[in-house]
């Protein structure tokens, strides 16, 4: 799969330095796309048990998934070389995205310790789904980052289909090839056009946002001088 310009890995690192929220600050800064779009609802949550692994970032290797449908014959869905073939067209490091079809989605999960084990191998840092994960501690152990609607017992019926497809997870639209950047918070994807500048960005708003926050918990604070240091920082 062809992306215009891939990141260095000097590039992804400085990009790790930063949360999410801030990534999300110093992109609205470049106008570059609508402040309500471009990042996931709270719908989606970080399965981390503590939260405090450093940013997820990378591309995404996007398919559709089902788990609530039985295959009309046998037992269980086959494992699709097809699909792992798929995420490695996606340059490293990669992210796999699925989008849950099922509705409610989360019936089964896909990604429990066996195929994090896989996508690990096949160069994944993390995961995205509207759907189900399970067996998280096993996962974690793994260093794979889990992002998901919800938390499953079973595998299901789980499948995959439609890889490469443009989905929608969370209210956020990913593309295969997508760069995203994840923590607590969620996850977001980040323009490719402005993605070396965004570092330098969020450390000036960093900056910024110090001067504010140390002013407030100083005992030269008041509302007028609260006033004028905003709107040198705005």
């Amino acid at each position: 799969m062809a992306i215009e310009s891939l990141l260095t890995e000097e590039d992804l690192d400085a990009l790790r330095q930063f949360d999410t929220c801030m990534v999300s600050n110093a992109i609205e800064t470049f106008d570059a796309r609508l402040r309500n779009t471009g990042f996931t609802d709270g719908s989606i949550r970080c399965m981390l048990a503590d939260g405090d692994a450093p940013p997820m970032v990378g591309y995404a290797a996007t398919a559709r998934l089902r788990t609530g449908e039985a295959p009309i014959g046998g037992r269980t869905f086959r494992d699709r070389a097809d699909f792992w073939n798929s995420i490695l067209e996606v340059p490293a490091p990669r992210i796999l995205v699925l989008q849950d079809m099922d509705q409610p989605p989360g019936r089964g999960a896909f990604v429990g310790d066996m195929h994090a084990a896989i996508v690990k191998a096949l160069g994944c840092v993390g995961h995205l789904t509207n759907g189900a994960v399970r067996e998280l501690p096993a996962v974690r152990a793994m260093g794979v980052q889990l992002f998901a609607g919800s938390v499953a017992v079973s595998h299901a019926y789980a499948h995959i289909f439609d890889l490469g497809a443009t989905v929608k997870v969370g209210g956020l639209e990913v593309r295969p090839g997508d760069l995203l950047h994840g923590d607590r918070h969620g996850v977001l994807t980040v323009p490719m056009a402005i993605a070396t500048r965004i570092p330098d960005v969020a450390t000036q708003l960093q900056g910024m946002e110090k001067t504010v926050i140390d002013f407030c918990q100083s005992s030269a604070f008041s509302v007028a001088k609260l006033r004028d240091i905003m709107k040198t920082t705005g």
